[in-house]
């Protein structure tokens, strides 16, 4: 009798990828080794047409997968906007004003080249500045939320995402949902906010730096809309009423 073969691995992210590509596409098949993974595991199943032309179909259970791969894209999605709306709540109760989805230009020098600069686009998810009429009290302040692991570690692979938001703010923090990761794993030039259904608890500080806003940036946030606050808390920015 023959030994009973393994079951197929569960498929990676490469796999997954595949498996979507396949899905929205005619089907035609690479015959690489992503394809024969998911043949193997029974997410894909292969068809002949008349002329002999062979496609790829994904199976009722590559369907499945799919869909809750997307479930938990959205759900991720939506603690994602839940604590970048909370954040910047706290950020006006502190006396700021907030921008989200921003896109700066941030200047990054070029290793080698005295004085050589590339651009970059930043895209935190939150920038604030205080609510002052006084410019050298702005104290820019950059907040970057993750609350999947694997979304900070890809940010950390990208030391000059990283580098463009300090050439931004004069601190940058990292929020992290409670339980993704240790503060230590964040750099140091970050500070490190970790955030539990109860509060938030500052697990290390942001260094702080003078810093003045570029011009660039000026034109940004003049051509951006910071978020609204809650009517109670702009009444409160108007002083009480009477």
């Amino acid at each position: 009798m023959s030994p009973a073969r393994p079951p197929p691995s569960p498929p990676g992210p490469a796999q997954r990828r595949r498996l979507r590509e396949i899905w929205r596409s005619a089907g035609w098949p690479c015959h690489d080794a992503l394809e024969l993974d998911l043949l193997a595991a029974g997410l894909l199943t292969r068809h002949w047409d008349g002329q002999g032309r062979e496609t790829l179909r994904v199976t009722d259970a590559g369907l499945a997968l799919l869909a809750a791969g997307r479930a938990r894209a959205q759900a991720a999605l939506s603690a994602h906007e839940a604590l970048v709306a909370r954040m910047a709540r706290e950020m006006q109760r502190a006396g700021r004003v907030v921008w989200r989805g921003l896109a700066l230009r941030a200047p990054l020098p070029v290793d080698g080249e005295s004085g050589g600069v590339n651009w970059a686009v930043a895209m935190p998810d939150l920038f604030s500045i205080r609510h002052t009429t006084v410019e050298d009290y702005l104290e820019p302040v950059v907040h970057e939320i993750k609350v999947s692991r694997a979304d900070l570690l890809a940010d950390l692979r990208r030391p000059a995402k990283g580098a463009a938001y300090l050439a931004l703010a004069g601190e940058c923090w990292y929020v992290l949902a409670r339980g993704i990761a240790e503060p230590d794993e964040v750099p140091a030039s970050f500070g490190v906010l970790l955030a539990g259904e109860t509060g938030l608890e500052v697990a290390r500080p942001a260094p702080r730096r003078a810093m003045r806003l570029p011009f660039a940036t000026w034109m940004a946030l003049a051509r951006a809309a910071a978020e609204p606050p809650d009517d109670g808390e702009a009444q409160g920015w108007l002083g009480a009423p009477g």
